[in-house]
């Protein structure tokens, strides 16, 4: 069997779980297989790409993709990144394990370039924070 899957839910796979996406991949890679994947498939926000160059991680080739059952199926743990995907998730199978991480939605900052990058690394390095803690 190979690695356990962690899979991160948003509501456009856009932002938040395209840069949980990466750096899952790049920290659990080693141990877990990473997706992530939204409600509905919004494209990689251009922003999101350009903050994960800013800390040397690549986004550029992820896909936008939506919720794909036989991952979920599979998945050892689910995190959902904000509460549309929390309540319009599939229903998860028992004996998946379960998270939920309500980060704002960067993509909806307002403001000039500078202020809409801070939210960008603010959700950037928190979601870090988060996945370094889940092994």
């Amino acid at each position: 069997m190979g690695k356990p899957i962690i899979y991160f839910l948003c509501t456009g796979n856009s932002c938040r779980s395209q840069m949980a996406e990466g750096l899952g991949k790049e920290i659990l890679g080693d141990e877990w297989d990473v997706y992530s994947a939204g409600i509905e498939a919004h494209g990689v926000n251009p922003k999101a790409v350009e903050m994960m160059d800013e800390i040397g991680i690549d986004i550029r080739n992820q896909k936008s993709s939506v919720i794909d059952s036989n991952i979920l199926n599979q998945s050892s743990l689910v995190i959902t990144l904000c509460g549309d995907a929390k309540e319009n998730c599939p229903v998860v199978p028992k004996g998946v394990e379960t998270a939920h991480w309500g980060l704002v939605d960067p993509a909806k900052a307002e403001g000039t370039e500078e202020e809409v990058n801070k939210v960008f690394r603010e959700v950037r390095d928190e979601i870090k924070r988060r996945i370094e803690n889940v092994n």
